[in-house]
């Protein structure tokens, strides 16, 4: 098997590492971190195919933070991270339980209860990297649920297995899954 996947993403050609998740199945890891190229021309690219307008991007805690700061420096709008563990500053921290393929066990998300006021009733994006099971995505949609937000667009780079295939998802490719 080879070590690389070979993808086209945002009109960039990269290789993504081959990694084994068990004897039957690997995937293509993809890691934004660094590439600063990727990251810009991602972000150009998800902007435009958001429906409609909103008011800020909320992203978790993970590889998809330096995507949701260059979608804000693009946009011009404010984007909030929702941390995997409260921190000092936070007022009133709200949290939710959340289960990701990636780190396999159970954690928190939490986000600060200011953040959240400020969001009420505006619309927000959801953005991450890599959408494979949902969980996370999902998780992070409950928590500002909280605050009555309107999600305008869920949104990640790549979706993995059935995720790919969501209607409620704007991504801008698939990421195989490949049997060993």
């Amino acid at each position: 098997m080879d070590k690389f996947y070979k993808m086209t993403i945002a009109g960039l050609e990269r290789e993504l590492p081959i990694c084994k998740l068990n004897d039957e199945l690997s995937i293509a890891g993809f890691i934004m971190f660094g590439d600063v190229e990727l990251t810009e021309a991602c972000a150009k690219e998800l902007l435009a195919k958001i429906p409609g307008d909103f008011d800020y991007i909320v992203t978790p805690e993970a590889k998809s933070i330096p995507l949701a700061y260059e979608m804000s420096r693009q946009s011009g709008k404010k984007y909030i991270v929702v941390r995997k563990k409260p921190k000092v500053y936070m007022q009133n921290p709200v949290s939710i339980t959340v289960r990701s393929i990636t780190t396999q066990s159970e954690q928190m998300l939490y986000l600060d209860g200011a953040e959240g006021e400020l969001m009420r009733g505006k619309k927000i994006i959801i953005v991450d990297d890599v959408i494979s099971t949902g969980e996370s995505l999902s998780a992070v949609e409950q928590l500002v649920e909280k605050f009555d937000v309107i999600t305008v667009a869920k949104t990640a780079v790549l979706a993995e297995g059935d995720a790919a295939h969501r209607p409620d998802l704007t991504v801008l490719g698939e990421l195989p899954l490949i049997k060993n």
